[in-house]
């Protein structure tokens, strides 16, 4: 498709409201994560370059400046990013295609690009940029 060429997953998590998650996830399958401001994840498993533990009120206040999530938008359960080539140009093309975009290009305090969306099944999927993933040579 023009306008967006997926490079590779960046992560994907659970976007959790207690703390079973992080019960189920450290304590019954044994994944050992890292903890900052109660946002848990890890880049050591094979298959992803992150798997977090995103709280619910962190991904409303990336998306919507609130740490509530709006009641007029699906309450996502997960979430996905992908890198891509050109984060200017994955935003358009989304944006042509008529898709409802939470944010665009919007630079993240950690030096992400993200455009995020919910998908059709309610995923919190993002397009992103994110340079420190990236192989040396890859913009």
């Amino acid at each position: 498709m023009d306008g967006i060429k997926v490079l590779f997953v960046t992560g994907f998590g659970a976007i959790v409201r207690d703390d079973a998650s992080r019960a189920f996830y450290e304590d019954a399958l044994g994944i050992e994560f890292q903890e900052e401001h109660d946002y848990r994840h890890t880049e050591s498993l094979e298959g992803a370059k992150t798997f977090a533990l995103w709280p619910l009120s962190q991904a409303a206040d990336s998306c919507f400046g609130s740490k509530d999530w709006p009641a007029d938008k699906p309450v996502p359960h997960a979430w996905l990013e992908f890198d891509v080539e050109d984060i200017a140009a994955a935003t358009a093309a989304l944006k042509s295609q008529g898709y409802d975009l939470i944010t665009e290009a919007k630079v993240e305090p950690w030096g992400q690009t993200v455009t995020r969306l919910l998908s059709p099944e309610g995923i919190l999927v993002a397009l992103a940029l994110t340079p420190f993933m990236r192989d040396k040579g890859s913009s």
